[in-house]
C-alpha cells in the first residue's frame, strides 16, 4: 500500500514538473500619453491632456459619456425632466465618499455647479453652465437643476470633464492634489515623467481590476515607439507616431486600433488681428492650403478632411471640403483683392503634437507659394495656453479641438479665434433650445455653413484615434467621443 501511494505522489510530481506554470494576470498598467498636463484638475483648465488622465479615474460628473458617445448615469443614478424642459431633478447614488473619506452630498452637486457658473470662475466650459437658473439640494441625494430655458444637451454637457463633481474641503488643492469619487485615487505625480492612480478600494461603485496605472509620458515620437518595442509601455491610446502604425499592425504583440475622434484639427486664425480680420485673407489661406498633403505628410494618411468643424462621423456633418479647394491661382488673386499683392509676414505658434509640428511645415510651404512668409513659433503647451489661447497673442497655431460637439465654442465673443457673427449666435441660441431631432440637424448644417462662408479658421481635417496596446489588454476604447483614458473596464487576459 506504501509502495502504491509513493509511486502516485511520485507521478504526480513528475506531472507537476512538466506542467505549464500559470501567470498570474497582471494588474498594472503603464500608458504613454505625448503631453504632460499643466494640471490634474479638469474644471479649471482647457487642456486635453488633464481629461486624460483623471477623467472617469479619478473624477466623476452626474453623467458620463461611454465610449460610443452616450449619455450614462454616474453620481445620479436617474432623473426626471419636467414637461416644459425646464427643471431636472437628479436622485443620487448614496453611500459614495470622496477619496479624503468626506461624504459626497447634493451640497456638493450645488457647490460645484455654482462655482463653475461664479463670475471668476477659470472652468474653461464656463458656457456650458449658461443656462442654468439655480441649482438647489433638495435633500442629501437630490439635487434640482432649474433652466432658463430648454437645453437638450444639458444630461450631455454634464458628462464632460469641465462638470465632473468636486467638495470644497479639497477644491482648491485639485490641481496638484486631485479627490473625486472615482475608482482611482491619486498616488503621485513626478513632473516631467508621469502620473500614478491607484485603485480605490473603498468606491461606491463596480470596482476595477487594475490595482495601479502610469501614465508615462512620452513626447517624443521616436522614443514613443521605441519604449512600445521594448516593452517599458504597455500602451498609448493616443499613438503619436502614424509612420511606424505599419510596423505595428504586423506585429502580433500589439493590437493597432484605429478609431475616430472629436479632434477638428484647424489653422487656428485670430480673426482681430490685421490681416487676418479680413475675409478675402482668410479665404485666400483656405485655397492656399492642400488638406491632402498635410495628412500624408504629417499624419501618414490617418486623417479625415473637413471643410467646417464639426466630425465626420456625426449624422448631421456637411461636407464643405469643396468650398476652398487647393487653389493657389485663387489664393493669390483673393490676397491681391485684399490689399496684399505682394503677400505679408506672420507667424505661427505650434504646440508639441506632431500633428502640428509636422502640419506646421507643410503648412508654411504651402502659403510662401502665394507670397504669406511664416516664422515658425515652437512653443510648449503651457505658454500656448498662456498666450496663445488665453491671452490671444497669436496670428496662426495649429491645434485639435478635441472636446465632444463643440462648434458652440465660435458663439464665444471672448474665445480665442476672437470671431463674432451675430447670425451665427443665433442659430446657436436656436440650437440650444430645440429638442426636435430633424430640426438641430437643420441648425447644426447652418451653423457648419456660416463659420465655413467665413473661413473663420483653416479647416484642416479629423483626428484619427490611433491606439496601440500590448494584445493581451483588454477594455481600452477604440472611439474618442471625449478627452478621456477611461480604465475603468481595462485588465489583462492570459
Amino acid at each position: 500500500m506504501l509502495r502504491k501511494l509513493t509511486l502516485a505522489a511520485s507521478v504526480a510530481a513528475i506531472s507537476l514538473l512538466g506542467a505549464t506554470p500559470v501567470m498570474a494576470e497582471r494588474t498594472d498598467i503603464i500608458l504613454g500619453v505625448a503631453l504632460e498636463p499643466t494640471h490634474l484638475d479638469p474644471t479649471a483648465g482647457a487642456a486635453a491632456s488633464i481629461d486624460e488622465i483623471v477623467y472617469a479615474n479619478i473624477f466623476e460628473g452626474l453623467t458620463r459619456i461611454d465610449q460610443n458617445g452616450a449619455v450614462q448615469p454616474a453620481l445620479a443614478k436617474n432623473w426626471t425632466i419636467s414637461d416644459d424642459g425646464l427643471v431636472y431633478v437628479f436622485t443620487l447614488n448614496s453611500g459614495v465618499k470622496f477619496h479624503d473619506g468626506t461624504s459626497f452630498e447634493a451640497g456638493d452637486v450645488a457647490f460645484s455647479i455654482n462655482r463653475a457658473m461664479a463670475d471668476d470662475s477659470t472652468n474653461a466650459q464656463k458656457a456650458l453652465f449658461e443656462p442654468i437658473a439655480s441649482v438647489e439640494a433638495v435633500d442629501a441625494t437630490t439635487v434640482k437643476i432649474t433652466l432658463k430655458r430648454p437645453t437638450g444637451s444639458l444630461l450631455f454637457n454634464l458628462g464632460w470633464g469641465d462638470a465632473v463633481i468636486v467638495a470644497p474641503e479639497s477644491a482648491d488643492n485639485n490641481k496638484t492634489s486631485p479627490v473625486g469619487t472615482g475608482p482611482f485615487v491619486f498616488s503621485k505625480w513626478i513632473k516631467g515623467d508621469s502620473v500614478q492612480i491607484l485603485r480605490n478600494d473603498a468606491y461606491w461603485g463596480t470596482p476595477v481590476k487594475l490595482e495601479k496605472a502610469t501614465f508615462k509620458i512620452i513626447s517624443d515620437a521616436t522614443a514613443a515607439f521605441a519604449s512600445l518595442m521594448a516593452g517599458d509601455v504597455d500602451a498609448f491610446a493616443n499613438f503619436g507616431s502614424p509612420e511606424n502604425i505599419p510596423q505595428l499592425q504586423a506585429d502580433p504583440r500589439f493590437t493597432v486600433s484605429i478609431g475616430s475622434t472629436e479632434g477638428e484639427t484647424i489653422l487656428s486664425t485670430n480673426n482681430k488681428k490685421p490681416p487676418f480680420d479680413n475675409l478675402k485673407v482668410r479665404q485666400a489661406l483656405a485655397h492656399a492650403i492642400n488638406r491632402q498633403s498635410i495628412i500624408d505628410g504629417a499624419m501618414f494618411g490617418q486623417g479625415t478632411p473637413i471643410g467646417t468643424h464639426f466630425a465626420p462621423h456625426h449624422a448631421a456633418y456637411l461636407d464643405l471640403t469643396d468650398k476652398y479647394p487647393y487653389n493657389p491661382a485663387r489664393a493669390k488673386e483673393l490676397l491681391a483683392e485684399a490689399g496684399y499683392p505682394d503677400g505679408f509676414k506672420a507667424t505661427i505658434k505650434l504646440p508639441p503634437p506632431s500633428y502640428a509640428r509636422r502640419g506646421g511645415e507643410i503648412i508654411a510651404s504651402d502659403l510662401r507659394k502665394v507670397g504669406i512668409d511664416l516664422e515658425i513659433i515652437p512653443v510648449e503647451w503651457g505658454p500656448w495656453i498662456k498666450d496663445v489661447f488665453k491671452a490671444k497673442d497669436y496670428d496662426l497655431t495649429i491645434v485639435s479641438h478635441t472636446e465632444p460637439m463643440d462648434i458652440g465654442i465660435y458663439a464665444r465673443d471672448d474665445y480665442y479665434f476672437q470671431y463674432s457673427n451675430q447670425a451665427f449666435k443665433d442659430v446657436i441660441k436656436k440650437l440650444a433650445a430645440e429638442a426636435n431631432p430633424a430640426k438641430r440637424t437643420a441648425l447644426m448644417q447652418q451653423a457648419q455653413t456660416i463659420i465655413s462662408d467665413d473661413a473663420v479658421n483653416g479647416f484642416l481635417f479629423q483626428l484619427a484615434k490611433t491606439g496601440v496596446w500590448n494584445s493581451k489588454i483588454k477594455g481600452m476604447w477604440a472611439n474618442a467621443p471625449v478627452q478621456a483614458n477611461d480604465l475603468t473596464g481595462v485588465y489583462w487576459e492570459n
